[in-house]
């Protein structure tokens, strides 16, 4: 059974991640951690867990999502995995940041590309890999049928969708990546947003405005 840590970090409030199981072996997702308190934080708790960190995962790569990447493969020697489509944002994270008054220095490279259609792995647990992109070329959810619950990064929230004014964002592409590949979810399904309280998909199918307003030819 995968067990969930939540964190919130930095300004824009990124909601970070540590999934575990039984084993001990965790992966971190999205460490929005930009202060060496907010690192602390994530390092305490897998200290007092006896974690063993084997992937940092990012599910997209705009610049308040992966602050922590260099800070998380420095202290726990671990891969970082994206999807091929999100690199180059890791590549230009520093310039995008500073548009917004952010400074993210040099972002490592990725060890490993994650595909629509290979899992995510570690101790006795896996993760199911879902592209939706249009928030960014490359966003990705991470879903687990057996716990029942998707973390989704920027592509869905409470109430709302991730924006698509950035570079490469795109929002008839990513309203059909939601309806056709997240809504159709069981409703019970928890959402674990990169902002914001959770939600279920039932909860966006039955209320979210982006679907329901004026019909949607895709659910």
């Amino acid at each position: 059974m995968i067990t969930i840590r939540h964190f919130v970090f930095n300004e824009l409030e990124v909601n970070a991640f540590v999934l575990l199981d039984e084993t001990g072996e965790c992966i971190i997702v999205d460490p929005g951690c930009n202060t060496p308190e907010q690192c602390s934080m994530l390092s305490d708790f897998i200290s007092a867990g006896s974690l063993k960190p084997v992937y940092v995962v990012n599910t997209h790569g705009h610049f308040d999502h992966i602050f922590g990447n260099a800070w998380v493969k420095d202290t726990y020697q671990c891969p970082l995995l994206i999807h091929e489509d999100d690199v180059h944002q890791l590549e230009y994270a520093d310039k995008y940041g500073g548009i917004f008054g952010f400074s993210v220095g040099k972002t490592p490279m990725p060890d490993g590309l994650l595909q629509e259609g290979k899992d995510v792995c570690f101790g006795n647990s896996r993760l199911e890999i879902i592209h939706v992109p249009g928030h960014s070329p490359g966003s990705i959810a991470l879903y687990s049928a057996k716990d029942n619950f998707l973390i989704c990064g920027d592509i869905l929230f409470r109430g709302s969708i991730g924006r698509t004014d950035l570079p490469g964002g795109d929002h008839d592409l990513l309203i059909q990546g939601i309806c056709s590949k997240l809504l159709c979810l069981p409703k019970d399904t928890v959402v674990w947003p990169g902002h914001g309280p959770k939600t279920t998909i039932g909860h966006e199918y039955d209320t979210n405005p982006f679907f329901k307003q004026g019909g949607n030819p895709f659910l």
